[in-house]
C-alpha cells in the first residue's frame, strides 16, 4: 500500500511540475509576443519618411544619425572587447591551473563587475576617459566604457563554452601531434564558437540598449560625428531624449520599432554565422 501511494504521489508531483514548466514557458513566450506587438502597434504608424532623413532637425527628429552611431558604437566596442574577453577565457580554461588562486580572483572580479549598475560605469567613464584622458564626450569614450561593461559577460560565456568542449577533442589533437596552441585555435575555439557567439549576442543587446553609461560618456548630440572624438547619441539615447522631452512621444515609439528590427537583424546574422561554424 505504501509503495502504491508513493507512486501515485510521485506521479501527481511530476504532473504538477510538468504543468508549472509549461505554464512558465507559455507566460515567457506571451510576454515576449506582447512586448513586440505593443511596440509595433504603437510605433509602425509613425514611421514617416522624415524619420529617415540623413540630417536631424527639430521638425523631422530623424533617427538615421542615431542608427549610424549605434552601429559604430556596437562594432567598435565588440572589436575591442571580444578579442580580450576570448583570450582571457582561453587563459583561464586552457593554461591556468584548476585550483589557482589567480583564476579564482579573476572570476570573482568578473562576477563583481557584472553586478555593478551601468550608471557607475558611466560616472567612471566620464571621470577617466572624458576628463582625465581629455577625450571629452565622444564615441570613443562611450565605446571604451562599454568595453569595460561587457568584458565580464563575454569572458564568462566564452569560458563556459570552452569548458563544454569535450576533452576527447584535445586528446585526439595531441595524439595526432598537434601542439597546445594549434589545438586551441584549430579544434577548441571552432567547437566553442556557438557558445561564444551567444555571449556576443547578449553583449550586443546590452550595447544597443544602454543609455545611462552613454549619457555620461558619448553625449546626446543628434548628429553623425566626423571622427571618433565627436559626440553622438545612439538609438536608445535618441528614444530616451524624445520621450523625455514629451513633444515627440510617437516618434520615440517609431524609434523603438527600428531598434527592435536592428537587434533582430544582428541576432539573426549571429545565428547564421554560428550555424556555418557548426557545420564546418
Amino acid at each position: 500500500m505504501n509503495n502504491k501511494s508513493d507512486m501515485h504521489s510521485g506521479r501527481a508531483l511530476s504532473a504538477i511540475l510538468k504543468t508549472l514548466v509549461m505554464v512558465c514557458a507559455v507566460l515567457t513566450f506571451a510576454v515576449l509576443v506582447f512586448l513586440i506587438a505593443f511596440i509595433l502597434v504603437k510605433g509602425v504608424a509613425y514611421l514617416k519618411p522624415g524619420l529617415f532623413a540623413w540630417e536631424y532637425t527639430s521638425e523631422n527628429v530623424s533617427l538615421i544619425p542615431a542608427a549610424v552611431n549605434t552601429v559604430v558604437m556596437t562594432v567598435l566596442t565588440l572589436l575591442i572587447a571580444v578579442p580580450i574577453g576570448v583570450f582571457a577565457a582561453v587563459f583561464l580554461v586552457e593554461y591556468s591551473g584548476k585550483g589557482s588562486k589567480i583564476v579564482q580572483i579573476i572570476r570573482m572580479t568578473a562576477e563583481t563587475l557584472s553586478g555593478i549598475p551601468s550608471i557607475v560605469y558611466g560616472l567612471f567613464g566620464l571621470m577617466f576617459f572624458a576628463t582625465t584622458l581629455g577625450w571629452g564626450l565622444c564615441i570613443l569614450s562611450g565605446a571604451f566604457t562599454m568595453v569595460i561593461m561587457i568584458l565580464p559577460l563575454i569572458m564568462r560565456t566564452t569560458e563556459e563554452a570552452l569548458k563544454a568542449v569535450p576533452d576527447a577533442y584535445r586528446e585526439a589533437s595531441f595524439g595526432l601531434g598537434a601542439g597546445k596552441l594549434r589545438t586551441i585555435f584549430k579544434i577548441v575555439l571552432p567547437a566553442a564558437v556557438p557558445g561564444i557567439l551567444a555571449g556576443v549576442i547578449l553583449a550586443t543587446g546590452r550595447i544597443v540598449g544602454e543609455t545611462a553609461a552613454l549619457l555620461f560618456t558619448a553625449g546626446t548630440v543628434a548628429q553623425i560625428p566626423s571622427s571618433l572624438f565627436g559626440s553622438g547619441r545612439t538609438l536608445a539615447l535618441h528614444m530616451y531624449a524624445l520621450s523625455n522631452e514629451g513633444l515627440h512621444v510617437n516618434e520615440a515609439y517609431a524609434t523603438a520599432v527600428v531598434l527592435l528590427v536592428l537587434v533582430l537583424l544582428i541576432n539573426g546574422l549571429s545565428n547564421v554565422i554560428a550555424g556555418k561554424f557548426t557545420k564546418a
